[in-house]
């Protein structure tokens, strides 16, 4: 009755949270949307459907309570992925230690920049020479840290609640660079083989603070007419997800996983499947197919959109992708082929990902 009372009292907290980061109506649109691209590539092999389903490490990014499925004592993950046609490089560390039968701890790393942009302010010398030799070069990159904790209830089982604390730290060389402090609640519910996923990402809104180095920027600001920035805010709007999702056994030795989630943004009207002023939803799909739990094929649709047509027409189009995945002994390698970019330049990206089981 006591543990009941608490999660009462947990969720009355959370919903709190959450209107109070609702209520911050005039945030920009798309903050920290890195964070958004999702982890692993089981997870871009199933167009990212894993609040429900993802059982490993990777659940501390998807959502922290799925930690709590975790059977070996350790588990790690790596991921490398070059985006944009290799513009941009994306990279994902993952760690989760199982502490005892109910509780676990995870730790997330994830990286996305832009290395060796060409800054070419000095391309003139003092002379009015072309001199390439005083082109330096800089990078854009956003990082962010999550330390998860993820729990099993003991007043209802079946049930695990977790939490997400987030780090963000984001420069654009030495231009400007910003920190930033966030919160996630996951929770995770398994009955009867269905599994159920509810994650709420920057519950009570993540503020990123910037900080602009006027002296680097300066002449040029004043040469194009802008105001010159000293600081400003980014705080990145709740968003809701909801997922389900259910293994089903075909025959001996084969199965099928399919998973939907529902994603609810806060932050105006977006591109999206359904969209209003205040609130936009999208709906994703993804299938995993397996024999007997050791090799695996999947594939999903989503980033449902209206696309407009030379003609003025508007059609709606969504985003496929793909993926395999096998299990050697402890080891697990996934491999995605997803379209990150522009449809129409049919970019698409590979995403390769090793998750390592050790039980000592």
């Amino acid at each position: 009755m006591f543990g009941r009372a608490r999660c009462i009292t947990f969720l009355s907290l959370i919903f709190c949270a959450f209107i109070n980061g609702w209520a911050q109506n005039k945030s920009p649109k798309y903050a920290n949307e890195f964070l958004n691209l999702g982890v692993g590539a089981r997870g871009f092999g199933m167009s990212n459907t894993q609040v429900a389903i993802a059982n490993d490490v990777t659940a501390a990014y998807w959502n922290p309570a799925g930690l709590t499925q975790i059977k070996e004592k350790y588990q790690f993950s790596l991921m490398h992925a070059e985006l944009f046609a290799g513009i941009s490089k994306y990279d994902y560390l993952g760690f989760a230690i199982k502490m005892d039968s109910v509780s676990t701890l995870g730790a997330s790393l994830i990286r996305f920049g832009i290395d060796d942009i060409p800054d070419t302010r000095f391309l003139y010398d003092a002379n009015g020479a072309l001199n390439y030799n005083n082109i330096q070069f800089f990078s854009a990159a956003d990082y962010a840290l999550l330390l998860s904790y993820a729990r099993k209830m003991s007043f209802l089982e079946g049930l695990s609640l977790a939490a997400n604390f987030k780090i963000i730290y984001r420069n654009v060389g030495s231009f400007a660079n910003a920190w930033g402090f966030g919160l996630d609640i996951g929770a995770s519910y398994l009955a009867k083989g269905w599994n159920f996923g509810l994650m709420l990402r920057d519950i009570t809104g993540t503020f990123t603070a910037w900080n602009h180095n006027t002296d680097e920027i300066q002449i040029i600001y004043t040469q194009t007419g802008n105001d010159i920035p000293e600081t400003s805010l980014e705080i990145a709007l709740p968003r809701v997800i909801l997922g389900v999702g259910k293994r089903f056994v075909i025959k001996q030795n084969w199965g099928v996983l399919p998973s939907t989630d529902l994603v609810i943004t806060f932050d105006g009207e977006r591109n999206a499947l359904v969209s209003s002023n205040t609130v936009s939803l999208d709906g994703v799909f993804g299938l995993e197919a397996d024999y007997k739990q050791v090799a695996f094929l999947r594939a999903g649709v989503g980033n449902v959109q209206d696309i407009k047509n030379f003609d003025g027409s508007t059609s709606k189009q969504v985003q496929p992708s793909f993926g395999l995945g096998i299990k050697i002994s402890q080891l697990t390698i996934d491999y995605a082929l997803t379209d990150m970019a522009n449809r129409s330049d049919a970019l698409y990206s590979h995403i390769f990902s090793i998750t390592v089981r050790l039980d000592k």
